[in-house]
């Protein structure tokens, strides 16, 4: 019998100058979200809270340790039980190593309102990610002309 018990995942919301960072996940099969993009963050390992696990995945994914991290909602969906917390990025985007993933980026709100952000590396608009999306929507940035949840974006 298949175990019924959601994944839990913790996601950061790093704010510098009113910016959000965010990941442009691998393009690799298989993973949750490939080639869009979304916040760093990432599965519990056994014996780990939420928060743990975030300031682990990101010291894995961009040798980043963050200064603070508060809670700030979770939810459910598709089997996975979502942890968001929200923090500050205490450092230029220069000073991150990017592990994991394709790019980086610095986003503003009118590029999230905008549901795309353009890939440099990609040469193309590349979509969010579901769980940036309710993120997005819980800030109050989705596009008025989008549901409350901001999940038809592209």
């Amino acid at each position: 019998m298949a175990d019924a018990r959601p994944v839990h995942v913790a996601l950061a919301l790093l704010e510098r100058d009113r910016l959000w960072l965010l990941q442009l996940r691998d393009d690799i099969a298989g993973i949750v979200a490939p080639g869009c993009w979304g916040l760093f963050g990432g599965h519990l390992e056994p014996g780990e809270s939420p928060e743990q696990a975030l300031r682990r995945e990101l010291r894995e994914e961009i040798s980043y340790n963050a200064a603070s991290l508060e809670p700030w909602f979770d939810y459910e969906q598709d089997g996975r039980h979502r942890h968001l917390f929200r923090g500050p990025l205490t450092c230029p985007l220069a000073q991150l190593r990017l592990l994991e993933g394709q790019a980086m980026a610095l986003v503003s709100p009118g590029q999230l309102r905008s549901g795309r952000i353009w890939s440099p590396q990609r040469r193309e608009y590349r979509p969010f990610s579901a769980s940036l999306q309710v993120a997005i929507a819980r800030f109050g940035l989705a596009p008025a002309d989008r549901g409350p949840t901001g999940l038809r974006w592209s």
